[in-house]
């Protein structure tokens, strides 16, 4: 089974990474910030519109072209070498997977390709296969 779409918006530049902490009765508690908890109801509700008859329960194959909206002196398809980093944003993009219900767990992405450019048409690639 192989699962292809392109989500055309501007893709969230907040990340997983910045969840915060604060210390409650002397114990720490993690929250996410409001842009952190925009960004997840964003991508949430588009990729509800791609899921899966079938959830994937096997290995995957997860292939992730992010397109940002060109800025400055950059060219459509120049590689994007700022920040996010791609590591930072495919963990909030396959926490949004996992909770619409593509797969089981997000460990079951076994194999991965990430990437990022500058593109005239800002949005988000995304192709799953299943490995055998």
């Amino acid at each position: 089974m192989i699962t292809e779409f392109f989500i055309a918006i501007k893709p969230p530049t907040v990340t997983h990474q910045e969840k915060q902490v604060s210390v409650v009765k002397g114990k720490p508690v993690f929250y996410e910030p409001p842009e952190v908890k925009a960004a997840r109801a964003m991508l949430t509700a588009h990729l509800g519109k791609y899921i899966p008859k079938k959830k994937y329960t096997g290995a995957v194959r997860l292939v992730t072209k992010w397109c940002f909206p060109i800025k400055g002196k950059h060219i459509d398809g120049e590689w994007k070498t700022s920040k996010p980093d791609t590591d930072n944003l495919q963990k909030l993009l396959k926490d949004c997977m996992t909770d619409v219900g593509y797969w089981k767990d997000d460990a079951q992405v076994t194999s991965e390709i990430a990437e990022k450019f500058w593109a005239e048409r800002p949005g988000i690639y995304i192709k799953i296969e299943e490995l055998e």
